[in-house]
């Protein structure tokens, strides 16, 4: 049986997840735990959504190709729920274009990935939620992992419902 909240079963293609493994590992050393294939209340769902110490929410887009870059049209709809806001690049992607308007500069950090490790190129502008609304992503979040968790103990759990 298969398990729908776990990494390896994500939708993330394989070049995708090594991307996401880089930026975990880079987030673990920096305190920031996260969940990949987070559902958002908008309907989208964050490739990458944590916590830092400080309680802040961080959000992660991933792209591994330059056509599914430059066609993304929907990435501004995370804004609205993390205080800070991420490109996750594969490291063979040309970077310029997000220097570009289109892609925001002073609203988004930008982080290069492989497989093993990232590196934060820009970081991340604080962009703080409202305490309300961090209160109700912080409890999602924290509601997904606990469910993730159960599920990888005994995968029968998930059959009795509940969402992410």
């Amino acid at each position: 049986m298969t398990n729908p909240d776990s990494l390896s079963d994500s939708a993330l293609s394989p070049d995708a997840l090594s991307v996401a493994r880089g930026i975990t590992r880079l987030f673990a050393r920096n305190d920031i735990w996260c969940l990949s294939e987070m559902p958002l209340r908008n309907g989208r769902r964050a490739d990458l959504m944590g916590i830092d110490a400080k309680g802040q929410v961080i959000i992660v887009e991933i792209k591994v190709a330059k056509a599914d870059l430059m066609g993304d049209g929907k990435w501004t709809d995370y804004l609205d729920h993390c205080d800070r806001f991420f490109w996750g690049l594969a490291s063979h992607l040309d970077r310029a274009c997000m220097e570009s308007e289109a892609f925001r500069p002073a609203d988004c950090g930008l982080i290069v990935a492989d497989g093993y490790d990232a590196e934060i190129l820009r970081a991340a502008p604080l962009r703080p939620l409202a305490a309300a609304r961090r209160k109700v992503e912080v409890e999602r979040l924290a509601r997904a992992a606990l469910r993730r968790s159960a599920i990888a103990q005994d995968p029968r759990i998930g059959q009795w419902g509940g969402g992410s």
